[in-house]
């Protein structure tokens, strides 16, 4: 065997992937970069500063500090605090001099609220989790295996594809029969194109993926408008005017009307709400960046992959509307980049096939392999080692055929591989 013919072999036989080592279903991302980072921010956001609060409330003490009469013992100065304390109700008079009350128990269960926020922005991940992201695992997994093997299916077929080359007799009988096999498109492996135009007429993932986006938004709205009512009501009544004549104490008449009373804690609700608020009001437009992607196709990877015999998308134009599952995919594997060994090689590919001179048509990792391998796919030239300068000379290869019937079988060892 020639120095060239060696050198091809062992060209080829790198250019396969290798098997993976592990599980890739350990290493699958089911949560976008940006849904990460919201769920982080929405749910632990509000956890910190709730245990902030409880943490300033167990180091001081009371969190409030009513002014009793100064012939009050210190227990009944604590009793006063107390009482103040559970009630929350700021007796006061308005403009007519009429007698009225305004309770501020908002004040008391904002910490419990804010645990409630927590669990309501972590309801629409638990939904992602429980009713698609088994589903899209699986989807994953499959795709992914199935476009690492169409690569390594496509290096395979060149290797035989210099066995018979070099096996035959007639070199002008092989380039017929390769042109043949070409045209009746029996290079393709229409599996993962089936599937991919399978997806695109499901919607469950898409539709799973926009009710969570549409709860969270709902409930970051809700939170807003929660805030903002607590600050039209209660923003500024950090003092209010207490009574303790009741019950017992009722027909007591040492003891006045109104004890006036003030709030310790109320800068850090001030900080926390305003907090929440402001950082909840910026994650809105990320919630509507995230299902807004699902209105356009993520054509870059698509493009990538249309260097396979197996994947034709784009230049059939098999795409339709984007509002299906197959855009949902499509986002996640850009996510799980990492776990597509193909996609750097092909990348790479698709670098060399934009950069070779005279815009030379090489549509397929088949064409590009044949081409390093020493083959030509123009009938009748015989077989040359390629050079460096074989991707700049303008050597034409056959472009990918139209599309044709899918159904015809195999009737040669060339078409079979």
């Amino acid at each position: 065997m020639s120095l060239s013919h060696t050198a091809a072999e062992y060209m080829l036989s790198d250019a396969l992937l290798p098997h993976p080592s592990g599980s890739r279903a350990k290493g699958l991302r089911l949560e976008l970069p940006s849904d990460r980072l919201l769920k982080f921010i929405t749910v632990g956001l509000p956890l910190l500063l709730v245990s902030l609060a409880f943490a300033r409330e167990f180091s001081s003490g009371s969190q409030i500090s009513c002014f009793s009469p100064t012939n009050f013992t210190g227990q009944q100065s604590a009793y006063v605090d107390t009482a103040c304390w559970d009630s929350l109700l700021h007796h006061g008079f308005d403009s007519e001099g009429h007698a009225i009350t305004k309770s501020l128990w908002a004040l008391k269960v904002f910490p419990y609220s804010l645990l409630v926020v927590a669990v309501l922005m972590y309801l629409p991940y638990l939904l992602w989790r429980y009713a698609a992201a088994s589903g899209l695992h699986s989807d994953l997994l499959f795709i992914i295996d199935e476009l690492d093997k169409s690569y390594n299916r496509s290096v395979r077929l060149v290797q035989h594809m210099r066995k018979v080359q070099q096996a035959s007799a007639e070199p002008e009988r092989f380039w017929e029969e390769y042109q043949r096999a070409r045209q009746e498109r029996y290079f393709e492996f229409p599996l993962l194109e089936r599937y991919f135009a399978c997806k695109q007429h499901t919607h469950s993932l898409a539709f799973i993926y926009i009710l969570r986006n549409l709860l969270l938004l709902l409930f970051l709205a809700a939170t807003c408008l929660y805030l903002v009512f607590l600050h039209l009501n209660i923003s500024f009544q950090d003092e209010f005017s207490c009574s303790i004549k009741t019950g017992l104490l009722q027909a007591e008449p040492h003891i006045p009307e109104l004890i006036p009373c003030k709030l310790a804690f109320f800068s850090t609700f001030q900080i926390i709400s305003l907090s929440v608020g402001s950082i909840y009001l910026l994650l809105i437009p990320v919630v509507i960046y995230n299902a807004l992607q699902l209105c356009q196709w993520d054509k870059g990877l698509l493009s990538v992959y249309e260097m396979l015999p197996a994947f034709d998308l784009l230049s059939r134009k098999m795409l339709t509307c984007p509002l299906n599952d197959l855009n949902v995919i499509l986002l996640f594997l850009r996510a799980n980049i990492s776990q597509l060994s193909s996609f750097g090689r092909l990348n790479a590919v698709g670098a060399l096939r934009g950069s070779a001179g005279d815009k030379q048509d090489i549509d397929t990792v088949v064409d590009f392999m044949t081409l390093l391998a020493g083959l030509e796919a123009t009938k009748g030239n015989p077989p040359r080692a390629c050079s460096p300068a074989a991707l700049g000379n303008g050597t034409a290869l056959e472009t990918k055929p139209g599309v044709e019937e899918m159904g015809k079988a195999s009737r040669d060892s060339l078409g079979s591989a």
